[in-house]
């Protein structure tokens, strides 16, 4: 088997805004493997200023994948450990070195009998723009979206304010993603102004890295508690058990390019399924390579949930698309 990589940068349509700050590109990269004839494809969807392999030797570590891709899944493993995108990418490549064309993971979905539901995302920004993509999505016939908050809690509560004044529970879903914006003070209020808005859930209200503050708010919340950032970084198998046994949240997000690609995801479902806690699936910002290998894998997790899946129409250069999005269903083109 031989490899290679190549660097490309993503390019936003437009601004778009988080409590971290504006993305105006993303940084990727892509793996190429090939062997007797045929070549297989994964994206190492590093995600600069929040994943754990963000780091100066990045490349370098992506080069020494290149010269040893012929050793064993389990040494490459060992070694790349602390990379979990470059290991999501290896992932991918690997497999669809397996099944060929743009198959990751064969089944329903693929096959186009089967769609994934999905949230729409609404990113960031002033009122207007905020409430020009709400409606967007209503138009789109979304039961589920999610709204990044935590920069003016002031106007973001007014607009969940005003969506629940036209619309109940029952009619439309909302998540709120605060990035960890909220001190844990600030926290405590937003959870119960949020509960009386019958809001679904909250990704990771205060930053990551404060378990008994976290664990705290969770035994008390009246709105659950989604831990996403808290994730990243909790190698150790063991680490995993006791975060989750410690902060015991309601819900845990998996972003697989953070998390140690499908096999890190599966250890995580697997500890929060014996811990009854709820889960779902989201993308980070990968171009439509790593996204349709995302949405495949999510398929096969059978999760009714709405899930956290992109579509790849954020970016001005993107690579074609295997993903067709009607409505709220994300479907596999054949």
């Amino acid at each position: 088997m031989k490899a290679n990589y190549f660097k490309y940068l993503l390019q936003f349509k437009r601004p778009s805004g988080t409590s971290r700050g504006v993305l105006l590109d993303k940084e990727t990269f892509i793996l190429e493997v090939s062997e007797n004839g045929r070549k297989g494809t994964g994206e190492c969807a590093v995600f600069r200023g929040l994943s754990f392999d963000d780091r100066p030797d990045y490349e370098e570590k992506l080069k020494w994948l290149c010269e040893n891709i012929e050793k064993s899944p389990l040494d490459l493993k060992e070694e790349l450990k602390e990379f979990p995108s470059i290991w999501f990418g290896y992932e991918q490549a690997v497999l669809n070195l397996k099944y060929g064309r743009n198959i990751y993971f064969p089944g329903g979905f693929t096959d186009g009998k089967s769609a994934i539901t999905i949230n729409g995302l609404i990113w960031m920004g002033d009122v207007g723009y905020m409430e020009e993509q709400i409606q967007d999505k209503l138009d789109k016939g979304f039961h589920c979206i999610k709204l990044k908050i935590g920069v003016n809690w002031n106007s973001e509560h007014i607009i969940l304010q005003k969506l629940r004044e036209k619309f109940s529970k029952d009619q439309l879903e909302l998540r709120v993603d605060a990035n960890g914006g909220f001190s844990k003070e600030q926290a405590v209020i937003v959870l119960q102004q949020l509960a009386d808005l019958n809001i679904h859930s909250i990704e990771q209200p205060i930053k990551a890295g404060h378990w008994a503050d976290m664990a705290e708010l969770c035994a008390h919340t009246p709105t659950p508690i989604a831990l996403d950032e808290e994730l990243i970084g909790i190698i150790d198998s063991e680490k995993k058990q006791k975060l989750v046994e410690v902060i015991k949240p309601q819900y845990i997000i998996l972003k697989p390019a953070l998390v140690g690609g499908f096999s890190g995801s599966d250890e995580w479902i697997s500890i929060a399924e014996e811990q009854q806690i709820g889960w779902w699936i989201t993308s980070a910002l990968e171009s439509n390579i790593g996204l349709n290998a995302i949405a495949q894998y999510t398929f096969t997790k059978k999760n009714p949930m709405p899930q956290g899946l992109g579509t790849g129409s954020l970016f001005v250069n993107n690579f074609e698309s295997d993903l067709d999005l009607r409505n709220e269903l994300l479907w596999f083109k054949i």
